[in-house]
C-alpha cells in the first residue's frame, strides 16, 4: 500500500504544467499547418493537382487486331479489314487544362464540323470521364490534317485517334454463300468467315499510358497479334461467272432455286459454288433489295430473322434432294465393280419392271427394246437400271452408296453442311431397291454428288470436299497447306473408263445433247427429280458432267429447283442449256480450251430408236430447243426435240390400268 502511494504522488503539478505546454505546442503546429494547406489550394492548387494526376497511370484500353483477309486461289481479296479511325475526347484531361478548352473547341468546329455547345455539354455532364468517342469511322484521309494540327499546336488538348477495324468485302455480293461475314464484335457468321474464324481472328494489344507534369499523355504500346490470311480454292472469274448465268437464267424464266458447283476433278477444290439467293456481305441484314418494302413492313421481327437465316444458308452443301438420273452412272459402276456386269451386257427393255407387287415404268412407255450396257445410259433406262440393281442385290447397293458418301457429310470445310438421306439396309426392299437404282427413294446434297462423281470419273479416287488450300501469316509466310485429302479408292480404273465413254456418247447423241459446247468433249448425264408430294408436278431438273470427258479436270452440276413459266417443269434441256451457256464462257476463264472438232463415238440412230429418250417421266417428249441455246445441226435438232426431258417415274404404281395412264405430251413452241 505504501509503494502504490508513493508512485501516485510522483505525477506532480510540475508534471502536469509540462504536458499541457506540450499539448498547446502540438495543437499550435497542426492549426498552422491546416492555415498553409488552405493558402496553397487557394493560391496554388492547380500546380500540386497536376503534379498528383502525373503520377496516376490508366490503360486506356485495347488496340485491336486485324483480322486476317480471305483470298481467292489467284491472291485477289475476296474480305478484308480496312482501317479506320476513331476521335476520342478526355473530358477530365481537357477541364484541367480549361485554358486550352476555346483553342480545341475551334479547331474541332473547323475541321469536324463538331459544334462547342456539344462539348460544353459533354463536359458538364462528364466531367471525370476519360474516354467519350466523339467520331467513328474515319478514314485516313479525314484523319491526317488534323493530327498534324495537333502536333503543332500544343493549345489543342485532350483529343486522340483511336484505330479500329471493319470487315469489308470488295465485290459485295460475289461468293457470298462462300465467304458469310462477320458479326459487329469481330466474329465470323457462315462462310469461311465462321469456318475459319479461329485462323482469321487475332489477339487484342493494349495501350498503357500515365499523364505527365504537363498532363500530356505517356503510353506505353502492347502490339496486337493480326489474324492469318485465308487462301481459298475459289476462282474469282468462274464464280462471277456462274451467277451472272444464274442471274440471267431467273430473269429469262425463273425458279424458286438453282444450284451450280464446280469442282477440281482431281483432288477435291471446289472453284465456284452459288445458289439463287445473293445477299450484300456488307450489308447482310438488309433484305430491302431481296424483300419488298411492303411485305418487310408486315413482317414480325422472328419472321425477318427466319428470312436471314434462309438467305445465308449454302443451299449447295444444306438441301436435300432426289438426285434422279443423274444417279445411273453410279448403278452402272457398282455391278462392274463387283463384276456383276461387264461391258458386254445387254438388256431387254420393255416398259415396265414389276417389281414388290409394284409396276414400276420406264421412261419409253413401249420400251427401249434392246440395249447394249453403254446405250443404257446414253438412253437413260429405268428398267435396265432396276435390272442390274436387282442383280447387285441390296447389300452390294447400300454398300457403294457408303463408299461414295452419300448418307453421311463430306466433310468440306465450310458449317451447315447436310449428310443427306439414304434408304437403310433393313428396309431396302425390292420396289426401294429398284426406285434408288435411278434416282429415287433417298436425298443427297449437290456436294455429295460432285464429290462422288469426280471419283467416279478421276479415276475411283475419292478426295474429300475442300474451300480453302493455304493459310498464311500477316506476313504473308504460308503457315499451313491444306493438302488433297485422299478418302478412299471408290472404283478401279476400268470401271472409270467405261463411266467416261459412255458420259462423253450421252452427251453426244443421248439424253444430254443440249450440254454441248462447240470444240469441247464433255460427258454428262441428265436429271430430272419429282418433288414430294408426287402428282403436284413440281420437279429439279439437272445436268452433272465432266470436261474433258475422257481427262477430265473439272466437275460440273447444275440444278434448276421448279422452273418458272415453262410449259413443264420436268424439261432437263433447261438445266443442259444452262450448264451449255454457262461452259461456254467457263472452260476458256480456267484455262481449258476446245481441242478441235469433236468425233462422235457413236453414229446418229434413226428416230425410232432416239425417241424414247426422255429420261425421268414416261411418255413425255423433249420440247424443242431453239438455235441459238444449240450449236447443232438440223438433224440433230430434230432429234434433241425428242430426246431430251428426263425421266420421271413416280412412286411404284400398282397394274390398275387408270393408275398407269399418262396424259398426252405438251410441247414448247419455237419461240
Amino acid at each position: 500500500m505504501q509503494n502504490r502511494a508513493e508512485k501516485t504522488k510522483s505525477f506532480t503539478s510540475r508534471m502536469q504544467a509540462k504536458l499541457l505546454l506540450v499539448f498547446c505546442v502540438v495543437a499550435l503546429l497542426l492549426a498552422g499547418l491546416i492555415g498553409r494547406l488552405i493558402y496553397i489550394m487557394q493560391t496554388d492548387g492547380e500546380r500540386y493537382a497536376k503534379q498528383v494526376l502525373s503520377r496516376q497511370s490508366y490503360v486506356r484500353g485495347v488496340l485491336p487486331y486485324k483480322r486476317g483477309e480471305i483470298l481467292d486461289r489467284n491472291g485477289t481479296v475476296l474480305a478484308r479489314s480496312e482501317l479506320r479511325y476513331r476521335l476520342i475526347l478526355d473530358p477530365q484531361n481537357l477541364l484541367y487544362n480549361s485554358d486550352k478548352i476555346p483553342t480545341t473547341l475551334e479547331a474541332l468546329k473547323k475541321y469536324y464540323n463538331i459544334e462547342a455547345e456539344t462539348i460544353n455539354n459533354i463536359l458538364k455532364e462528364r466531367p471525370d470521364s476519360r474516354y467519350k468517342i466523339l467520331l467513328e469511322n474515319l478514314q485516313l484521309s479525314q484523319v491526317e490534317d488534323f493530327k498534324k494540327l495537333m502536333e503543332e499546336d500544343s493549345n489543342i488538348k485532350s483529343l486522340w485517334f483511336e484505330e479500329i477495324y471493319v470487315r469489308a468485302y470488295p465485290y459485295d455480293s460475289l461468293a457470298c454463300d462462300i465467304i458469310g461475314f462477320t458479326s459487329p464484335d469481330n466474329k465470323g457468321l457462315w462462310g469461311i468467315e465462321e469456318y475459319y474464324n479461329d485462323e482469321l481472328s487475332g489477339t487484342n494489344g493494349r495501350e498503357y499510358g500515365y499523364y505527365d507534369s504537363s498532363l500530356n499523355i505517356e503510353r506505353i504500346i502492347k502490339k496486337p497479334q493480326h489474324g492469318h490470311t485465308v487462301v481459298s480454292t475459289i476462282d474469282v472469274n468462274a464464280q462471277r461467272i456462274i451467277q451472272k448465268h444464274i442471274r440471267a437464267f431467273n430473269e429469262e424464266i425463273g425458279s424458286k432455286n438453282i444450284g451450280v458447283i464446280v469442282m477440281n476433278a482431281n483432288n477435291g477444290e471446289i472453284l465456284a459454288m452459288a445458289s439463287n439467293e445473293e445477299y450484300n456481305l456488307n450489308s447482310p441484314r438488309d433484305l430491302s433489295s431481296i424483300i419488298s418494302e411492303d411485305e418487310l413492313s408486315a413482317m414480325t421481327l422472328e419472321e425477318k430473322i427466319e428470312a436471314m437465316n434462309r438467305i445465308w444458308k449454302n443451299d449447295v452443301i444444306s438441301s436435300g434432294f432426289e438426285p434422279g438420273s443423274t444417279f445411273k452412272p453410279f448403278t452402272v459402276a457398282i455391278g462392274l465393280e463387283e463384276g456383276i456386269i461387264s461391258k458386254n451386257s445387254s438388256y431387254l427393255c420393255d416398259g415396265v419392271e414389276h417389281v414388290g407387287g409394284w409396276d414400276i415404268k420406264c421412261s419409253a412407255k413401249y420400251g427401249h427394246g434392246e440395249l447394249t450396257l453403254t446405250e443404257t445410259l446414253v438412253k437413260s433406262c429405268n428398267d435396265a437400271m432396276m435390272q442390274i440393281a436387282a442383280a447387285e442385290g441390296r447389300d452390294n447397293f447400300y454398300k457403294y452408296q457408303k463408299y461414295f458418301s452419300f448418307g453421311e457429310k463430306t466433310g468440306i470445310d465450310l458449317p451447315g453442311e447436310e449428310s443427306g438421306i439414304i434408304t437403310e439396309l433393313e428396309r431396302l426392299n425390292a420396289s426401294e431397291l429398284a426406285t434408288s437404282s435411278f434416282g429415287q427413294s433417298f436425298n443427297v446434297s449437290m456436294i455429295q454428288m460432285a464429290a462422288a462423281y469426280s471419283s467416279l470419273v478421276n479415276g475411283g479416287y475419292y478426295y474429300q470436299p475442300r474451300i480453302v488450300k493455304e493459310i498464311m501469316n500477316d506476313q504473308n509466310a504460308t503457315v499451313k497447306i491444306m493438302e488433297p485429302l485422299l478418302v478412299r479408292r471408290t472404283v478401279s480404273d476400268e470401271t472409270s473408263q467405261f463411266i467416261r465413254e459412255a458420259m462423253l456418247q450421252t452427251v453426244e447423241v443421248g439424253t444430254a445433247k443440249p450440254a454441248r459446247v462447240t470444240g469441247y468433249a464433255i460427258g454428262g448425264k441428265t436429271g430430272t427429280a419429282e418433288k414430294l408430294p408426287r402428282g403436284e408436278k413440281k420437279y429439279l431438273v439437272s445436268f452433272l458432267g465432266a470436261v474433258p470427258a475422257l481427262n477430265p479436270e473439272i466437275v460440273i452440276y447444275v440444278i434448276i429447283d421448279e422452273p418458272q413459266n415453262v410449259v413443264r417443269q420436268d424439261d432437263s434441256s433447261l438445266a443442259t442449256g444452262l450448264a451449255s451457256r454457262i461452259m461456254k464462257e467457263l472452260l476458256p476463264a480456267l484455262g481449258i480450251y476446245p481441242d478441235g472438232e469433236i468425233d462422235y463415238l457413236l453414229p446418229d440412230t434413226d428416230e425410232e430408236n432416239t425417241q424414247d429418250t426422255n429420261d425421268d417421266n414416261p411418255d413425255v417428249q423433249q420440247p424443242q430447243q431453239s438455235e441459238d441455246e444449240q450449236d447443232i445441226s438440223t438433224e440433230d435438232q430434230n432429234q434433241t426435240e425428242q430426246n431430251q426431258t428426263e425421266e420421271q417415274t413416280e412412286e411404284p404404281r400398282t397394274e390398275n390400268p387408270d393408275e398407269q395412264e399418262t396424259e398426252e405430251p405438251h410441247f414448247l413452241n419455237d419461240e
